[in-house]
C-alpha cells in the first residue's frame, strides 16, 4: 500500500486548506492510498518526534511526502534519512534557523486551535540541527513555488533545490494557488520510483 504523508506548515494543522484538499481528492480518487497528516508543534523537538515515530512504522520505499512551508523542510529531512522514497515541497522553507529569529520570545498561537508557543534560542538550534545543507539525490524532490509568496522568498527553494525537479508559477501566494490541479501530476512523480 502506498503512504502519503502530508506534512503541514508552522503554525498550521490537519485542519489546513491545503491538507484537507489533498485528504479530499485522494480519498475521492484514489481511496487505496493511505493518507495521513499527524497534527505537528510548533516546537522543531517535538515536530521531529511526531514524524519521526509515524515514519518509522511505515514502508519507507511506499511513503511519501507532501511538505508544505516549514513541513517541506521536515519533508527533505526524512527523505534524505531514509524514512520516505520521495517528496514534493510546496512552497518550502529552507533554513528556518535563520527565518525564525524574529519569532523568539513572541506568543506565537496556532491558527486552527488555542494552542500557545513561544520559541527559544534552543528551538532555533534545534532547527539548525535538523537542516540539511545538501540534498543527495535530487530525482526524489519536486519542488512547486510562486513567486508571489509574500511570507518566504521562493528564490531560496529554487537555489537549494537545484538539480531537482521545478514548477515555479508567476504571482500566486504562500497557500500555492491552484495547488489541487497538481495533483494527477504528483501522484504520477511518485508513482515514477516504481
Amino acid at each position: 500500500m502506498l503512504n502519503l504523508v502530508y506534512v503541514h506548515g508552522f503554525l498550521s494543522s490537519p485542519l489546513s486548506h491545503k491538507a484537507q484538499l489533498t485528504k479530499k481528492w485522494f480519498a475521492q480518487h484514489h481511496p487505496d492510498i493511505h493518507y495521513l497528516c499527524p497534527e505537528l508543534s510548533a516546537y522543531p523537538s517535538a515536530s521531529y518526534e511526531t514524524l519521526h515515530a509515524l515514519l518509522s512504522e511505515l514502508d519507507a520505499n511506499n511513503t511519501f511526502l507532501i511538505g508544505s512551508s516549514l513541513g517541506g523542510f521536515w519533508a527533505t529531512h526524512f527523505v534524505e534519512h531514509g524514512l520516505a522514497a520521495k517528496a514534493v515541497l510546496v512552497n518550502p522553507a529552507v533554513n528556518p534557523h535563520k527565518r525564525f529569529v524574529e519569532f523568539i520570545g513572541a506568543p506565537l498561537s496556532s491558527y486552527y486551535g488555542d494552542t500557545q508557543y513561544m520559541l527559544t534560542e534552543q528551538d532555533l538550534c534545534d532547527l539548525e540541527t535538523y537542516a540539511i545543507p545538501h540534498c543527495r539525490d535530487m530525482s526524489r524532490y519536486w519542488l512547486l513555488a510562486q513567486t508571489g509568496d509574500a511570507t518566504l522568498d521562493y528564490r531560496h527553494g529554487v537555489e537549494h533545490y537545484r538539480g531537482a525537479k521545478q514548477t515555479i508559477e508567476e504571482g500566486g501566494n504562500h497557500s500555492f494557488e491552484g495547488f489541487v490541479h497538481f495533483f494527477p501530476e504528483i501522484l504520477k512523480f511518485f508513482m515514477d520510483h516504481k
